[in-house]
């Protein structure tokens, strides 16, 4: 019996921000890598998620959302989206079924021209009757998209589908990565943005998004792993919050971080956790690149 040939290759996430890509991702790949939260603007640099199946490889590039920059930090970010198109084989454009906006609209527009396999993604599935959900996919289906594919990442109903559709499409290629890996991400890119999302969990208004976090220092033992982190802001006020009425609210953004990195390591982890003002740090390049915002 003749060898099978094994298909591999990488399909970048794209769509405004809050439409759910960090979510469809984990669900994906089985594994939460990208951090999730109902504030947009979540996802703040390239990563990559990998799925295995027994003769394909698919390597998924997440982006962040796609808006006007006004800052630094939003400008890496744009690049983030335009580096994170180089080199794909597939495209996936993923809309909030619930909710299309004109920015939407155009984004859609836009990535249509492309030549790349492209699968327009009508996401949050759950949230629409199938009335809506018609009116919303008549409205872009003479787009040149491949394939146009109903789901809900936060329950997992239509994602097969994806996965049967992408899988099809790869080309013959090598495997990219192990097969038990599911991102290129190192743990302590992984912890910060741990950290980083119980903050846009549990902060409000302006203060997340002026969040950074460094991890300064990560220490292995043989059943635990120590963790320093710093937790940058941008005002004094903004510090109080943080860290909350005694503390309170700082050691809860600790404790979730810590029980989610135990549960992606497998080990036990040792966090301790500070906060810093560093006024300006998302228009600053020093500081930018020190928390790791820097396109190879």
């Amino acid at each position: 019996m003749a060898e099978q040939t094994f298909h591999s290759g990488f399909t970048a996430i794209v769509g405004s921000p809050n439409v759910g890509k960090s979510t469809l991702i984990n669900r994906l790949v089985g594994e939460k890598i990208s951090i999730v939260s109902s504030k947009p603007q979540t996802t703040r640099s390239r990563l990559m998620g990998v799925m295995n199946g027994d003769q394909w490889q698919i390597v998924l590039v997440d982006t962040p959302g796609v808006n006007r920059p006004r800052t630094r930090l939003g400008e890496f970010m744009e690049a983030s989206v335009t580096e994170a198109m180089k080199g794909i084989d597939a495209l996936m454009v993923v809309v909030d079924a619930s909710h299309i906006t004109d920015r939407d609209r155009q984004l859609v527009q836009d990535f249509s021209a492309r030549k790349d396999y492209k699968v327009l993604v009508y996401n949050k599935l759950d949230l629409v009757t199938p009335q809506k959900l018609l009116e919303v996919m008549a409205e872009f289906r003479d787009l040149p998209f491949d394939s146009f594919i109903p789901l809900s990442a936060s329950t997992g109903e239509g994602v097969d589908a994806l996965i049967q559709d992408l899988s099809s499409h790869m080309p013959i290629g090598p495997r990219y990565f192990p097969e038990d890996m599911v991102t290129d991400q190192p743990e302590q890119v992984l912890c910060a943005e741990l950290i980083r999302e119980k903050a846009l969990l549990h902060l409000r208004e302006e203060v997340p998004h002026g969040i950074g976090v460094e991890i300064l220092r990560f220490e292995k033992h043989k059943n635990t792993t120590e963790i320093d982190a710093t937790m940058y802001c941008e005002k004094e006020s903004h510090k109080r919050i943080i860290i909350g009425k005694g503390g309170q609210t700082l050691r809860q953004i600790g404790q979730e971080a810590r029980e989610d990195m135990e549960q992606l390591f497998g080990y036990h982890i040792y966090l301790q956790l500070w906060v810093k003002v560093r006024p300006g740090w998302r228009n600053s390049a020093d500081d930018l690149k020190t928390l790791g915002y820097v396109i190879k």
